[in-house]
């Protein structure tokens, strides 16, 4: 082992499928991209009133809140002489199915069980039924729409040629597989074509972006078959596609706000070259509020370098957002008559007319499509021309099963801190609890379920005092190797005998760690390092730890930035109440990558989920 310069990392993933920003029962998430935020859903505020839980898809929280509350206080509220209570909070698609399948579990930590599920898109209530065996979400009606587009920075449209030139998914394979990238149409500085796209086991835009690129690949428009999935050449182009990926995630929100701070230091155009996301979240960012929701005192700054919204020629799916009264066992019939209120109330014009204020289009179709849907937003009202059908629901659970082995593979680093403060109880108030290192390491086995064969992985420990040799702060107990041939049973047993030390080496382990990556980067893979950390910097060493965070954030930009970049992504994971999450965050930021907030042990299941989505 031999100690290296500069930059970090520290571990990995967690079976469950519920990546969640879970609010209170009373106002919306403001979390950042990858925090998973616990809350307690007790009685309404009236106990006397009958409460309507409603799981709705993270980017229409703010819209949702407002409605309710304006339910809430009208006299329609009522039913049978009691009050009526909606009560919104956040929970992506992808997680909600999870737990819908499996009767969603643990709702202090999950969320209450909801009365209302509105996810992003329809297509998610198909695969809950098929997976369930059992219709568990009704059919019902479109609450709100808004197409998935492919958002493109204005120049690199315009060296396409589009509007004028449709464009499709076509042009992005022939784009990523051509050596000199955008150097064929004249712009060598941008370097080669770089996707971004979410995890579609997580997010609609990465579900219906894959349905897409799968119809792209047959010429079809509708008809998807599972035959279809399994053809040679439709396995070649889908993997062509996925090969321009930098990387995955659980919420497109990671790559907008990524790309806004990049347009802020002048790097927009080597950041990403095209992020699948839903025609709402252009319309946000050319605002300059790429994540959809304004913190207080925030205020917008349009960027630099607009987005585009590209309507892809071979045709795109709606996120429809319908309104679901769920058939579930903790669901009374009193609550169903109540959410049908709230449903009527919510299509009403006026209040479909809130919709199009938030950038979406009406459900209703008896109200127009208007502004902010326009072209000095970087959208077209008039698109999309061709709308693609929605697959039978075993076609959707097959081709999420298939996207698992046709992904992009990684090459992630885990990096665990093993310093003395993980020993602490995960829960405070009861000292027969686990620890909080027993916690993350039932969480790190099960999600070592996640990678494929194909992909490779590592496992590397620090804190002060490994040996004897105090420069010693990191030891690396599995080196990095494809996860097939043994190398899974090899980081299970590992992680399994870990036992906590003594300090933090944070910033040293942080750069070692990016360097080790660096060195044996390889193009064709996602590279990233995954950072648990339950602390602050503390390597017990005099130096200004000021300094050596400039230092680390200088190499880790200088890595991340320019048209030759060969990025290595660093996902901090803030474990505990005690870890520096902000620290943490300017890491993430610098190497374009999320910071991940379990500061509740408890989640830190969510969280592993959560980050893996990444790879």
């Amino acid at each position: 082992m031999k100690r290296r310069p500069l930059p970090l990392l520290v571990l990995a993933g967690a079976l469950a499928l519920s990546a969640c920003n879970v609010t209170t029962t009373s106002s919306p998430a403001t979390t950042e991209p990858g925090q998973v935020t616990t809350a307690t859903f007790g009685t309404p505020v009236n106990d006397k009133c009958i409460g309507v839980d409603m799981a709705v898809s993270s980017e229409k929280i703010s819209l949702l809140t407002a409605l309710s509350k304006d339910f809430n206080a009208t006299k329609d509220a009522e039913v049978n002489g009691r009050c009526v209570q909606v009560r919104p909070y956040a929970k992506s698609s992808g997680a909600a199915a999870s737990l819908l399948v499996s009767g969603w579990p643990d709702p202090a930590n999950n969320g209450a069980q909801p009365v209302v599920w509105s996810p992003a898109a329809s297509a998610w209530a198909a695969i809950v039924n098929q997976r369930a065996g059992k219709v568990l979400a009704p059919e019902s009606k479109p609450f709100m729409q808004t197409p998935l587009v492919i958002a493109m920075p204005r120049p690199m449209a315009d060296a396409l040629g589009y509007p004028a030139k449709p464009v499709g998914f076509a042009d992005i394979v022939a784009l990523a597989k051509n050596p000199d990238g955008w150097g064929a149409f004249g712009h060598p500085e941008w370097g080669p074509f770089r996707l971004g796209k979410t995890n579609p086991n997580y997010s609609t835009s990465g579900l219906n972006f894959t349905i897409a690129q799968y119809y792209a690949a047959t010429n079809k428009t509708t008809g998807l078959t599972t035959e279809d999935l399994v053809r040679p050449d439709v396995v070649a182009f889908t993997q062509d596609v996925e090969s321009s990926v930098v990387h995955y995630g659980d919420i497109t929100m990671t790559f907008l706000n990524n790309w806004f701070r990049a347009d802020a230091r002048g790097t927009a155009l080597t950041y990403a070259s095209a992020v699948a996301v839903e025609e709402k979240s252009v319309i946000d960012y050319n605002k300059g509020n790429p994540d959809g929701i304004l913190d207080t005192g925030e205020t917008p700054r349009a960027p630099k370098v607009p987005l585009v919204a590209v309507y892809p020629r071979e045709g795109t799916l709606f996120s429809d957002s319908p309104f679901i009264t769920l058939d579930a066992p903790w669901v009374t019939p009193e609550q169903k008559t109540a959410a049908k209120l709230f449903e009527a109330f919510v299509q009403k014009p006026e209040n479909q007319a809130k919709v199009l204020e938030f950038g979406f289009r009406p459900g209703n179709p008896a109200v127009k499509v208007g502004a902010p849907i326009e072209a000095s937003a970087g959208v077209d009202p008039n698109q999309p021309e061709a709308v693609l059908d929605v697959p039978d629901p075993a076609v959707l659970t097959r081709l999420l099963d298939g996207w698992a082995t046709q992904r992009k593979s990684a090459r992630v680093l885990l990096v665990i801190d093993v310093s003395g403060f993980m020993s602490d109880p995960a829960d405070p108030g009861d000292s027969n609890s686990d620890s909080k290192l027993e916690l993350a390491k039932t969480a790190a086995v099960a999600a070592l379920a996640q990678f494929k064969d194909t992909d490779e992985v590592g496992l590397r420990i620090f804190s002060t005092s490994l040996t004897k040799n105090p420069d010693d702060f990191y030891l690396d107990l599995v080196s990095i190797a494809p996860m097939a041939e043994g190398q899974r049973t090899t980081l299970r047993n590992r992680i399994s005998t870990l036992t906590p030390i003594q300090g933090t080496p944070l910033y040293d382990v942080a750069a070692a760690s990016y360097t080790t990556m660096g060195d044996g980067y390889d193009a064709k893979k996602i590279n990233a390092v995954v950072l648990l950390t339950d602390g602050k910097n503390d390597d017990g060493k005099p130096n200004d730890d000021r300094t050596q965070l400039d230092s680390l954030i200088s190499e880790l930009r200088v890595g991340s930035e320019g048209a030759n970049i060969r990025p290595i992504r660093i996902f901090p994971i803030a474990y505990g109440k005690d870890a520096d999450k902000n620290v943490l965050r300017q890491i993430a930021e610098a190497s374009n990558a999320a910071s991940y907030d379990a500061s509740n042990p408890a989640t830190i299941q969510q969280v592993f989920a959560a980050v893996i989505s990444n790879f």
